[in-house]
């Protein structure tokens, strides 16, 4: 059997229809597990007006911070903002809306857009600033507030292995938030360090199947650049 017509020679050519104004999902925990070459063909697109979700939008002038740098994003979804100086004044002067969402409701956000729920009830947030314009109920005798569904136009993962019909398995914890935006983005986008012939992943160590991923490309060259390096002195 044939493999389907996903693979693309690089990260230009996977994101060579991007348009203004999309809303992008964008893998990766600080700046472990980014997808730097996804990143990198966005700023050189010059795309503007991009709404990005993601745990946090780059640091130290890395990552994602490169899009604020370049003025390409109008609104970012997620976590955290500390360790990046780009995003803090954005949003001070009024250039980028943000949404700040405690950690596991933006997981469980994403998720739930994956899985089709339009809405879910958590406890956390309630009588928070987080709770603001949010319907409240009480279930079990406990508060909870209705939280939304997050679904995007794109998913930029990051993994360790792929093939041609964009199975992938990912490296340690850097999955993290990369599953669920997969199954939440209506094109998903997967550069991956190495490109293996199908069937060469086995089954059981397929991570994402190949149903949630619509354009696959290698990348073998990364930075990985460590966001704080601590060393202990020598006794």
């Amino acid at each position: 059997m044939s493999a389907p017509g996903k693979v693309r020679g690089d990260a230009a050519s996977a994101v060579a229809d991007l348009e203004d104004g999309a809303s992008i999902m964008v893998g990766g925990f600080g700046l472990c597990g980014n997808p730097e070459h996804l990143i990198r063909a966005v700023a050189a697109s010059g795309r503007r007006r991009l709404t990005i979700i993601s745990n946090n939008c780059g640091n130290q002038g890395q990552g994602l911070a490169v899009l604020l740098q370049n003025h390409q994003v109008a609104a970012w979804k997620g976590s955290f903002m500390g360790g990046n100086p780009d995003i803090q004044a954005q949003y001070a002067s009024g250039e980028v809306d943000v949404e700040l969402i405690p950690q596991g409701t933006l997981a469980e956000r994403i998720r739930a857009g994956g899985a089709g729920i339009p809405a879910f009830f958590t406890p956390t947030g309630v009588g928070t600033v987080v709770a603001e314009g949010k319907e409240e109920r009480v279930y079990d005798g406990r508060r909870v507030i209705l939280e939304r569904a997050i679904t995007a136009d794109w998913a930029f993962i990051r993994a360790r292995r792929g093939d041609a019909y964009g199975n992938v398995q990912f490296y340690g914890t850097t999955k993290n938030f990369q599953l669920a935006m997969a199954m939440a983005a209506r094109v998903t986008v997967a550069e991956v360090d190495e490109l293996v012939p199908v069937g060469a992943i086995p089954p059981d160590d397929v991570h994402l199947p190949g149903v949630f991923v619509q354009r696959v490309f290698e990348a073998r060259e990364h930075v990985d650049p460590i966001e704080y390096k601590t060393t202990r002195p020598r006794p």
